[in-house]
């Protein structure tokens, strides 16, 4: 089994720690409390690092790093649609179902990004109900709203839901 390598970030959401192996992100989870760092930081984590304090600064708008996020294979392609949805815009679970070629994947959606290892670089919070409304998140719905509205902040279009 491959060395996962740990790094802890402060950011305006909480601590994320981003985990790695030697040359992809592998995932990035949400904490109260900064989690010990492994002794050496391979450069994708620092990169990765980089990234999203350039994210939160308002500086990047999508990010530019390998990564494997483990899942099924239907998951992955969900995961690759929601890579599409640019910064400052939303999309549904309906119409990313849709586009996986029936509606009726709504649910199976919700649970592929409820699985999501690498939040905010693969945007799953960007998804929004049918109605617009905030349902769903991982890193719970508070969460979620903040990454919305710092969004909207850094974007031009206006409101997002």
């Amino acid at each position: 089994m491959k060395e996962i390598y740990k790094k802890t970030i402060s950011t305006p959401i909480g601590f994320l720690v981003l985990g790695s192996s030697e040359l992809v992100l592998k995932y990035i989870h949400f904490s109260d409390s900064p989690d010990k760092d492994s002794d050496s930081i391979p450069e994708i984590l620092l990169k990765t690092k980089q990234q999203i304090i350039e994210y939160f600064e308002g500086k990047r708008f999508s990010f530019d790093l390998k990564m494997e996020p483990e899942g099924t294979d239907f998951q992955r392609s969900v995961w690759n649609l929601v890579l599409d949805i640019s910064f400052g815009e939303t999309n549904s679970y309906n119409k990313i179902a849709l586009k996986l070629g029936n509606t009726t994947f709504t649910r199976a959606v919700g649970m592929a990004n409820a699985k999501n290892p690498i939040p905010i670089v693969i945007p799953c919070h960007r998804i929004v109900g049918a109605n617009g409304k905030l349902v769903g998140y991982a890193g719970g719905l508070e969460r979620k709203k903040q990454l919305l509205l710092h969004e909207i902040k850094y974007q031009k279009k206006g409101i997002l839901f």
